[in-house]
């Protein structure tokens, strides 16, 4: 045995706390009972297990809060309800431990053969509880719970178990240190590699596979150390389990279909999971739409009152419209429209997502849509942060359209902030005109008013104006500059399906019961405009 022993765990007596009985009523002094050696090959199977308990729990944790920020909005929220259950349910886990016994290694199987199962399974069974039922909420919170009491168990529980090989000193910092740098492994591989190459739907189920397949290795190296029965139910449990995630893994494209279409409805052309957000392309009849996170984008049926109501009032008002910047607008659209100015030689496009871009380069019915303006030698795509993109930019633009999604969590909240609206008017000409897409006056008219407060907060002249878009209703923007904006100058001079000079003039007229008086002012700090946002639109869904 000497000879393959492993030079972490050189064999030595045991201190005081190391075996149970030593704190008995009458003990008289250090046990003496001799810690065993473990081999080489059980040392790799440990140190391994510890690892993966840590990168799995942590993953489940991520998969669970990212699926319920795409269904449930505000990740914020979510994020911190995932956090604050897990770690209760962690605590009521490792509270649990006190009454496992003394042959725990058994049980440690057993509790990852579990947490693989229910882990693997919780983003699947959730897709399915969201799409058919009213109650995601509950069944979120139930599977965060199981597995936060599960992860809970295994810190213990291997403390308990290699207490026989290794020195509690040893024992304890060796596992709590391998169990941290799983979840930093958790922390890096989920957004690098599981969000962008898998998706929510097929990542807890390669993570719920690995679970098993490490406690099988348990089962292997320590079989003489794991009690019959405890094997016997572990060996099943895993590769019971291994079928089942692997199925669903191999099926996953034919489960997924069905979802889909009970959540949007119509036919699914394109599903994508880019690291920042998950992206579905539907089609109804003639009608293409985008959705991203289960959020509407555009509908091809009336896109062009939203494209041609954003560019053209702001490009009509520009004294000069030569350089011109869109935040956003990666699916081309807005870009279209700014096209057909001649005088337009440059128009920069930074969209966050390159999926987005990509798809409105390479999908035929996107580009019908769109006229192939990404391929125009005119424009130029940025795929990176509008925020970083401004930071590291001094050129100041003529004309600057925002057209980012609504204020929904904070990532994209802080792009409606009077930092960022005074970082963008820094990169506006003296004379330029920008304007921004601004949620609808009607549905959440406090978070419409907000944007316009915020706007002028950050020194800028504003003119917020409204149109009818069917697919969202009553949709407004804000119009903004240094100076003082005439909008009676403005002149619809290219060809569009909606505008047209009469049209334009009543944009700027608001009825009575969407006007906000006194509207607050958004900060970084303060990010107000996301609750109001969230407030709004509740009412109506």
């Amino acid at each position: 045995m000497a000879t393959d022993a492993s030079p972490l765990v050189e064999p030595q007596l045991a201190d005081d706390g190391d075996i149970a009985s030593s704190g008995e009523a009458g003990g008289s002094g250090p046990a003496s009972k001799q810690i065993e050696a473990l081999s080489k090959s059980q040392t790799a199977v440990l140190v391994l297990a510890v690892f993966v308990a840590g990168l799995c729990s942590i993953v489940y944790e991520l998969l669970i809060a990212t699926a319920s920020s795409y269904f449930l909005g505000d990740s914020i929220r979510q994020f911190s309800i995932t956090i604050g259950i897990f770690m209760a349910s962690m605590g009521l886990g490792s509270f649990l431990s006190r009454n496992l016994g003394e042959r725990v290694l058994g049980t440690f199987v057993v509790v990852e053969v579990a947490l693989g199962i229910v882990g693997g399974i919780s983003i699947p069974v959730l897709y399915a509880v969201y799409a058919y039922t009213d109650l995601y909420t509950p069944a979120m919170m139930v599977f965060i719970g199981i597995v936060g009491t599960l992860t809970g168990l295994e810190i213990p529980i291997l403390v308990l178990a290699m207490r026989r090989f290794l020195k509690l000193n040893v024992n304890l910092s060796t596992i709590l240190s391998l169990d941290y740098f799983g979840a930093l492994g958790a922390t890096l591989l989920f957004p690098f590699a599981l969000l962008p190459l898998l998706g929510t739907f097929k990542s807890p189920l390669v993570i719920g596979l690995l679970n098993l397949a490490v406690a099988l290795l348990v089962l292997r190296a320590f079989k003489d150390q794991i009690e019959i029965n405890k094997r016997i139910a572990g060996t099943i449990g895993a590769l019971g389990g291994l079928l089942g995630l692997g199925l669903l893994l191999v099926f996953s494209g034919d489960l997924l279909r069905p979802w889909h279409e009970a959540i949007y409805e119509d036919k699914v052309l394109l599903a994508r999971q880019s690291p920042y957000q998950k992206i579905v392309l539907t089609r109804y009849r003639n009608d293409v739409r985008l959705y991203l996170n289960g959020n509407l984008q555009f509908s091809s049926w009336d896109e062009y009152r939203y494209h041609e109501a954003i560019v053209h009032p702001a490009f009509s008002l520009a004294p000069r419209r030569e350089q011109v910047l869109v935040l956003g607008g990666g699916d081309g659209l807005a870009a279209r429209e700014m096209l057909k100015y001649d005088d337009t030689k440059t128009i920069t496009i930074v969209d966050l997502d390159p999926v987005i871009t990509e798809i409105a380069k390479t999908q035929h019915l996107v580009r019908e849509l769109n006229g192939d303006s990404l391929a125009s030698g005119r424009v130029t795509v940025q795929n990176e942060d509008a925020w970083v993109f401004l930071e590291g930019s001094e050129t100041r633009w003529d004309v600057i359209v925002i057209d980012l999604p609504d204020p929904n969590d904070t990532s994209l909240a802080r792009l409606y902030s009077r930092e960022f609206y005074g970082l963008v008017r820094r990169h506006l000409a003296k004379d330029g005109v920008l304007v921004t897409q601004a949620t609808s006056p009607f549905f959440a008219s406090e978070a419409f008013w907000t944007i316009v407060a915020t706007m002028e907060a950050a020194g800028l002249h504003t003119r917020p104006y409204h149109a009818n878009v069917p697919s969202f209703g009553d949709w407004g923007f804000v119009l903004g500059a240094s100076y003082p904006l005439d909008t009676s100058k403005i002149r619809v001079t290219v060809p569009a399906r909606y505008l047209d000079d009469t049209m334009v003039s009543s944009m700027f007229d608001f009825p009575r019961d969407v006007r906000v008086a006194d509207a607050e002012r958004s900060t970084l700090d303060d990010p107000v405009v996301l609750g109001l946002y969230l407030k709004g639109w509740k009412r109506w869904r």
